[in-house]
């Protein structure tokens, strides 16, 4: 019952935090003026061709402007703007709590629908594929190298890869995203600068997707190089720290192997902040990278977002930030289940 009731309270805490950000997402929208002043520019926008149309059937001046006022009233009614933002602002946030997320303004699916709910399903799967699976490689190659390093700390090799990881977590993406356009595009021409399939793209089956996986594999490498050198230093120091313990001493005074000592008594201790690392990171990028995924123009979350505020389309943004939210308070209590098992310690 005592664990059950601590994830119950943690699970009502985490809720309580989704429920904040869209709040505090309200205030910084409506009270600022940002709301207001982003609908008064679309309806300027939109009153613009209501206008030429009008043109075309009223030739009175007076009655082209008493029309043009009745569109105008009737807009801005449509849009909310005849109530001030603390009315307007909460309807759309119980809309997105109850899954409603409403529809886009300028941004559509490739069917043309614009229900954010499609337009998010659209986007997701082309962020995990090219994000989750460059996170992915560079836990593998950090969680491996690091626990090795943790052993042969001073050696060549641990100051070899220690420069690597210093030199990679200096770099940044869009960067090293662009360097590796000019290097492995421009000048050798054996990877596609960037889009997610050849121009046209191939009909279907297997050649569509060997295209998509060699359109993939230029921003997944920018990805690797950028971030496996930081993930192999954290999981490096936090297994040199656990190695460093009394129990690893006697388990290696016991004459035990020392892929057994490494692996059962290093790694195993050392797994919970690892598996943080890994979880949050898997958050982060099912969010995307918008920089990234503009270098490459991968349509994805990332550059969903920058649509998203550029130009402002208030319901994407409430209901982008709601489902990042949601995400982030599902992989907390995630981790918490994992601390449980992992480190039974935690259970008192």
């Amino acid at each position: 019952m005592g664990v059950a009731r601590t994830l119950l309270l943690r699970g009502l805490s985490l809720a309580a935090v989704v429920l904040v950000v869209l709040v505090l997402v309200v205030v910084i929208l409506g009270a600022t003026g940002y709301s207001d002043r982003l609908l008064k520019a679309l309806v300027n926008e939109q009153m613009r061709t209501i206008r030429q149309q009008l043109v075309e059937r009223i030739r009175d001046p007076a009655e082209l402007e008493k029309a043009v006022a009745e569109q105008r009233r009737a807009l801005e009614a449509f849009l909310g703007l005849d109530r001030p933002w603390y009315e307007r602002l909460p309807q759309d946030v119980l809309r997105v709590l109850t899954f409603d997320l409403g529809e886009a303004r300028s941004v559509s699916t490739a069917e043309g629908s614009k229900k954010i709910k499609d337009i998010i399903a659209e986007r997701l799967p082309r962020t995990v594929l090219l994000f989750t699976t460059a996170l992915l490689i560079n836990f593998l190659i950090g969680l491996s190298v690091g626990v090795m390093l943790a052993t042969r700390v001073g050696s060549l090799l641990d100051r070899v890869v220690s420069y690597f990881a210093a030199i990679s977590y200096a770099l940044p993406s869009w960067w090293t995203g662009i360097l590796l356009i000019l290097l492995l595009s421009f000048y050798a021409g054996l990877l596609p600068p960037g889009g997610m399939y050849s121009n046209p793209p191939p009909p279907g089956g297997l050649a569509r997707f060997l295209d998509l996986v060699q359109h993939a594999i230029l921003p997944i490498l920018t990805l690797v190089i950028v971030g496996a050198g930081p993930l192999i230093y954290v999981a490096r120091t936090i297994t040199l720290n656990v190695a460093q313990e009394d129990h690893v001493a006697f388990a290696r005074a016991k004459g035990l192997a020392e892929r057994l000592v490494r692996y059962r008594h290093i790694l195993r201790v050392a797994a919970p902040p690892i598996v943080t690392q890994l979880i949050l990171g898997l958050v982060g990028s099912i969010t995307g990278a918008i920089t990234t995924e503009i270098v490459f123009r991968w349509p994805g979350m990332g550059q969903l977002y920058f649509q998203a505020i550029n130009p402002p389309d208030e319901a994407l943004i409430i209901a982008l930030t709601f489902v990042y939210t949601l995400l982030y308070a599902a992989a907390r209590f995630v981790l918490e289940v994992l601390y449980l098992v992992l480190d039974p310690r935690v259970r008192y």
